[in-house]
């Protein structure tokens, strides 16, 4: 009897580990396929994961080269790159209704804050990302809805974000850069509260931080400096430029003045 129990108490587990390698196995398509058919819709920019690294044994996956576009009207050609986002998932949580993510770690995002006509496009995603979760709200339709019907939830107990910069690209600078470090971000138990959110609400939330980061004082500060910096020498080359000009055209004059002189006294006029 003993034996039966204790083959039976094997086989249960055998099921189990198999049930999990292959959800394991299928995490990493998923992922991308989530984040390359999704984030376009709520961002209604280009957004794209290039490739998944899965350890079937830890269930941490690793994003590379995730690109976010900017919206229509920016010049810019993106505005954020991360070569290596970090995730551990409780990988009993894949099969259940919310998928609890342990962390989500993102390793020197480079960003690149543009200014145009008193906005910019970090406030214009984070307006399109609003709507979008405003629409789901409205009409009870997610818009991470599975074909199957089922929605998507998701719990994420650590979100970082560390080690990034900001790239300002403004007309003002013309060919100039200005850069400055991006304050790191730790957020917890995002969609604790209400038992689990949207992909896109959880987006809001992080996007919401990351773009009150690049607002603080700590970037802000440096980029009026370094602005009021090159401003300065701006005006120190335009007047020296102007004095170059009027000292050309004194010069001028009095070479003209000079001939004539040298005409009168020729002629004798």
């Amino acid at each position: 009897m003993k034996k039966w129990i204790i083959l039976s108490c094997a086989a249960i587990m055998i099921v189990v580990a198999v049930v999990i390698v292959i959800g394991l196995s299928n995490l990493g398509p998923a992922i991308k396929t989530a984040v390359n058919t999704y984030a376009p819709k709520i961002t209604k920019t280009e957004a794209r994961l290039g490739d998944v690294d899965v350890s079937l044994f830890s269930a941490e996956a690793t994003l590379k080269n995730f690109f976010l576009g900017n919206p229509a009207g920016f010049k810019s050609p993106e505005a954020m790159s991360v070569k290596s986002i970090f995730v551990n998932v409780d990988e009993k949580t894949l099969t259940k209704d919310t998928i609890v993510i342990d962390k989500i770690e993102v390793i020197a995002p480079q960003i690149t804050y543009e200014k145009i006509r008193g906005t910019d496009n970090f406030q214009t995603i984070l307006n399109n990302v609003k709507k979008a979760v405003g629409a789901d709200k409205k009409t009870g339709e997610s818009t991470t809805r599975e074909k199957k019907g089922k929605e998507i939830k998701l719990l994420i107990k650590d979100f970082i974000v560390k080690d990034g910069s900001v790239n300002l690209a403004m007309s003002i600078l013309g060919q100039k850069t200005l850069s400055a470090g991006l304050p790191d971000i730790h957020l917890k138990n995002i969609g604790e509260k209400k038992g689990g959110v949207t992909p896109a609400e959880a987006f809001k939330e992080i996007f919401s931080s990351l773009y009150s980061k690049i607002k603080s004082p700590a970037v802000t500060d440096i980029f009026n400096k370094g602005i009021k910096d090159l401003t300065g020498r701006t005006k120190v080359v335009s007047e020296r430029a102007k004095k170059q000009i009027q000292s050309m055209s004194k010069g001028a004059q009095e070479g003209i003045n000079t001939a004539k002189d040298k005409l009168k006294g020729l002629f004798g006029k």
